[in-house]
């Protein structure tokens, strides 16, 4: 049977910094999944986990910098595909890589993501994941042992391997993320990438040479740690999912652990730093 979520669309005016205030609490009181627009954002919450004061506890919706309104509604999961095809568009990054559904034609540039994400998140039609393609496409990943952190669809680790890396894993903690990567990864006939669902606890005694992470900025901070000791000497931590403004917090964190920053790329305010170890 398939799962019931509840969805909520927000409109959020000025969009930034309340949306990604409003994503960070709501995944604290259990959404699972978010797709931001050009008007806010949606959230999903699985209906098991929902009940009718799940907003109680959002502040950023008492603000009085910020106006931000709502509706919700149930959907399935197996609606998430028509409504993807009726609003996805194919996108190219530098030329060099097109990400696409199975019903889009092959621009056939160098690299081919075939892609269809559910409720997951990373399209590449979201600044975060395109930066993350570019930072890829300038590592030599062939035969590093990548690690995907929040694979959403499962898209870098797929890309990573089209670029020579192995073996590799991918984790998420959505369930949906992890049941989209699989078909993706399938889909896009990989056959080094290895697909989780959990958490940064499934990282113990686990050694990486790329670790890429594009998760939101109070995940990553709690995390980091994690990465750091996960990454071997030498090793490369991409990470992304905050703004440019967030640099100095994160820089000040990674910096702790040996790691020196070597490169960012900015695209609409968000960021995606590379970091080495030394």
């Amino acid at each position: 049977m398939d799962n019931i979520y509840i969805e909520y669309n927000f409109t959020v005016n000025p969009k930034e910094p309340a949306t990604e205030i409003l994503i960070a609490e709501l995944g604290n009181v259990g959404f699972e999944s978010f797709v931001e627009t050009d008007t806010g954002v949606t959230a999903y919450i699985q209906k098991t986990d929902w009940h009718a004061e799940i907003l109680a506890s959002i502040f950023v919706l008492n603000s009085e910098e910020f106006s931000i309104e709502f509706n919700k509604n149930e959907v399935e999961q197996t609606n998430w595909n028509a409504e993807w095809e009726k609003n996805f568009e194919a996108i190219q990054v530098d030329d060099l890589v097109s990400i696409r559904a199975p019903f889009h034609e092959n621009p056939n540039l160098k690299y081919d993501i075939v892609i269809e994400p559910k409720m997951s998140f990373g399209t590449g039609h979201h600044e975060t994941t395109h930066m993350m393609i570019q930072h890829l496409l300038q590592l030599e990943l062939k035969d590093k042992k990548v690690l995907d952190m929040g694979c959403g669809t499962g898209i870098l680790a797929i890309f990573a391997e089209m670029r020579g890396a192995k073996p590799l894993d991918a984790i998420d903690i959505d369930n949906w993320c992890y049941e989209n990567s699989l078909e993706n990864v399938e889909r896009n006939n990989c056959s080094n990438i290895c697909v989780y669902e959990g958490d940064s606890s499934l990282l113990i005694n686990k050694k990486y040479d790329v670790i890429i992470a594009n998760i939101n900025r109070n995940i990553l901070l709690m995390d980091i740690t994690i990465y750091t000791n996960c990454l071997n000497d030498k090793g490369i931590l991409l990470l992304s999912g905050f703004y440019q403004e967030d640099i100095p917090i994160i820089d000040a964190e990674v910096s702790k652990y040996g790691l020196n920053l070597d490169t960012f790329i900015e695209r609409n305010n968000w960021v995606a730093l590379k970091y080495i170890k030394e």
